[in-house]
């Protein structure tokens, strides 16, 4: 480890869901993670970020949704039987707030040793997506980038849209 991943927080060891956008290879840590579901009906919210997708009544609970292809910059696709929502627990300052991300794919559960993580390299330029990056998981050939969901899922729109569906 350098003196770099002082500022920054590096990932922990332990199991990671691993998802797919495009062609890269996401994980998020377990223990954030509620449950996966298939895509199913989204209903828009008017004056929200376009990459907020919408509601989806889950059992009774409504819960906002993000296509992280949009949070992330990536151009847009059509949804297949493939695309799933990834149900998670979020902290969002003193609320656990439970919201979905859409993803293309969900791979597979991973485990890492903490000596499999590297910190996060510096991209440069402002690049938003590196803040939500903890730590890059190596499985062999395989580079799976961790994220840090409440990172990913933080900020004013997306906190108001919690407060104000809770």
């Amino acid at each position: 480890m350098t003196t770099d991943t002082a500022t920054a927080t590096l990932a922990r060891a332990g199991k990671y869901l691993s998802f797919v956008l495009g062609r890269e290879e996401y994980g998020l840590e377990i223990l954030k993670v509620q449950e996966i579901i298939g895509i199913m009906d989204v209903t828009r919210v008017p004056r929200t970020p376009p990459f907020v997708r919408g509601v989806i009544n889950l059992r009774g609970r409504v819960i906002p949704v993000v296509d992280l292809r949009g949070k992330f910059n990536m151009p847009p696709t059509e949804d297949t039987q493939k695309t799933c929502i990834i149900v998670v627990q979020v902290t969002q300052g003193d609320l656990t707030v439970t919201m979905g991300v859409i993803v293309d794919e969900v791979s597979e559960v991973l485990s890492f040793q903490q000596e499999q993580i590297e910190p996060a390299p510096s991209f440069g330029g402002g690049m938003d997506e590196s803040e939500y990056i903890t730590g890059m998981g190596k499985l062999g050939k395989k580079v799976v980038i961790l994220l840090d969901v409440d990172r990913v899922l933080k900020g004013d729109e997306l906190e108001a849209m919690a407060k104000a569906i809770l």
